[in-house]
């Protein structure tokens, strides 16, 4: 027991030196920049077709959703000879409930919709974190519905600009954004009066008072 108390012990393992400088210096802004833009144009792209491209998954008036059955379907048919889009049993059970409980007459909606949004959030440099976590997401699904296309690369991107977060949108909102916001740890300027407010409501002493 003592031996497994030392070898876990509470250590602080350190980055190396070419991780922070590629993730978190403000220099290295304009190549996120150029990755995010780049990223968030295609998810753009597919959310516009989704929405008023001739093959759109989504119509005002109209049944909704048509095209996202008919990608689910193909997605969870079994061929008589070769491997099935699908490989795992348990998303295509989920996929074959969401069918069947007519999901895609709203989850269409969600879909162009969030493919718009993480494009706008990308290009303009809000939230950037966020917008990227939502696009690796949906490249994660397409994947599992065995669909290859770009979403192998569209992945990857958005998974490197998961780690440069705190810089990918330093050359956009982020800058702004960022500090006022802050994040859930550490509150930004805009949120931390109201984070002193409420923690003085509740134990009654002034942030980072003594007791006496």
């Amino acid at each position: 027991m003592a031996i497994f108390e030392r070898a876990f012990a509470g250590r602080e393992l350190h980055d190396p030196p070419w991780f922070r400088r590629v993730f978190s210096d403000t220099r290295m802004a304009p190549l996120w920049t150029v990755a995010r833009v780049y990223l968030g144009y295609q998810w753009l792209l597919a959310g516009w077709h989704k929405l008023w491209g001739e093959d759109r998954w989504v119509n005002v008036p109209g049944p909704d959703g048509l095209g996202l059955r008919g990608f689910w379907e193909r997605a969870i048919a079994i061929p008589q000879e070769g491997r099935p889009p699908i490989v795992y049993d348990w998303y295509r059970d989920f996929v074959q409930y969401m069918v069947n409980h007519e999901w895609y007459t709203w989850f269409a909606w969600v879909i162009a919709l969030g493919e718009v949004l993480a494009g706008i959030g990308l290009i303009v440099g809000a939230f950037t974190g966020l917008a990227a976590l939502g696009g690796a997401l949906m490249n994660f699904n397409f994947m599992l519905a065995g669909t290859a296309s770009t979403n192998p690369v569209l992945f990857v991107i958005a998974i490197l600009i998961l780690f440069g977060w705190k810089v990918a949108g330093w050359i956009g909102v982020d800058r702004w954004l960022l500090p006022a916001l802050g994040t859930p740890w550490e509150p930004g300027g805009v949120v931390r009066p109201v984070a002193e407010k409420l923690g003085r409501g509740v134990t009654g002493l002034q942030p980072h008072a003594k007791p006496t």
